[in-house]
């Protein structure tokens, strides 16, 4: 049962065979594995508890969006161009805005990853605080990174969140570093495919 229950291994896992479609540079991402594997991600919000509620709620929804249009969009690529073509691009809730809002979540858990296997201690303010300030809070306005800044004070610490997640120290530590190497191309390759048509990702 205790293997059944391992998030870290689980969302490592299906990063790596995102990023390994991605390093073929023959295949495009199809919207089905991602949004599983993104899926995948969404309890480690619920287990930092009340400053990333927001977070999480949002996460989850658009999450969903996207695993509702792998039903008949194949590929993150198509989904975008029937944007373009129905001039749906920037609609609240349309699948392309979704998919970077999806986007910013696992980059925060990247960068949330990374500053937990820099820091010593048991404290995840710093690291929460930093992935916060570089993903999430340039989008945020005012009223939300107070709401988030005053939530910080309320996460569990590094030994809680690994109790919820059903790891020790050493596996976590595997697992954050594999997440962290197979994601990065993962976000890299999003942004490139709204950069490359110039559509920019700060919407």
């Amino acid at each position: 049962m205790a293997e059944e229950a391992k998030t870290l291994r689980k969302i490592s896992a299906a990063f790596k065979d995102l990023a390994d479609t991605v390093d073929s540079k023959t295949l495009d991402v199809e919207v089905a594995p991602f949004s599983h594997a993104c899926s995948l991600v969404s309890p480690l919000f619920g287990c930092l508890g009340i400053a990333f509620k927001f977070a999480e709620m949002d996460y989850v929804a658009k999450v969903v969006d996207l695993s509702e249009a792998s039903k008949s969009i194949q590929t993150l690529e198509s989904m975008l161009e029937l944007d373009i073509e129905h001039k749906t691009l920037k609609v609240a809730g349309s699948h392309s805005r979704n998919l970077l809002r999806v986007k910013r979540g696992i980059d925060m858990v990247r960068v949330l990853f990374e500053q937990i296997l820099v820091t010593e201690g048991n404290s995840l303010k710093d690291p929460a605080s930093k992935a916060y300030a570089q993903v999430f809070a340039p989008h945020h306005g005012w009223a939300i990174r107070k709401a988030v800044a005053a939530g910080m004070y309320a996460l569990p610490t590094k030994a809680q969140l690994l109790k919820k997640l059903n790891e020790d120290e050493a596996s976590a530590r595997i697992e954050m570093q594999n997440y962290v190497a197979a994601s990065a191309p993962v976000i890299q390759y999003v942004d490139k495919l709204f950069l490359s048509r110039e559509l920019g990702i700060d919407w």
